[in-house]
């Protein structure tokens, strides 16, 4: 079994099969992950974006100056970043969310100075790829950008 077969097991596991007699939409299934994720993530622990977060792609792919993104990198989230997820949250939404209220809402605190974001998990990893919270994470991304 390839760990592409595991991950595909675990996550029917939590959404249900597409073959079930009673399809859930796709909100219900965000909320069965929301359930697990609640459940089972061990919080707090260190995350990062997966790439570049929305605003960050002009000065990442794009033509934006180097000077002004470190700049705007003081105030504003980066996929460079390492942050504590905190909690998450179903219902919320902020300016720095790619998928805004489809996605399950991170609190994260960021760990060189202390600044909260909300943040889509879609978005986010755990560092540490031995962890659990590591393959949570994963899961949930992978089941969420496939899903949409």
């Amino acid at each position: 079994m390839t760990q592409f077969d595991a991950q595909d097991i675990r996550i029917k596991e939590i959404v249900g099969d597409d073959d079930e007699e009673e399809e859930i939409d796709f909100e219900g299934c965000v909320d069965k992950f929301y359930n697990h994720l609640k459940a089972s993530l061990q919080l707090p622990c260190n995350v990062t974006g997966i790439e570049d977060f929305r605003w960050e792609e002009r000065y990442v792919i794009g033509p934006g100056n180097r000077k002004e993104y470190e700049q705007l990198r003081k105030n504003q989230p980066s996929y460079k970043d390492i942050f504590e997820l905190l909690s998450i949250e179903r219902e919320s939404i902020s300016e720095w969310m790619m998928y805004g209220y489809e996605d399950i809402t991170g609190l994260v605190r960021r760990t060189s100075d202390g600044k909260e974001f909300y943040l889509g998990l879609a978005e986010i990893k755990a560092i540490d790829e031995k962890s659990v919270n590591y393959q949570l994470l994963d899961d949930y991304a992978v089941w969420f950008v496939n899903s949409r």
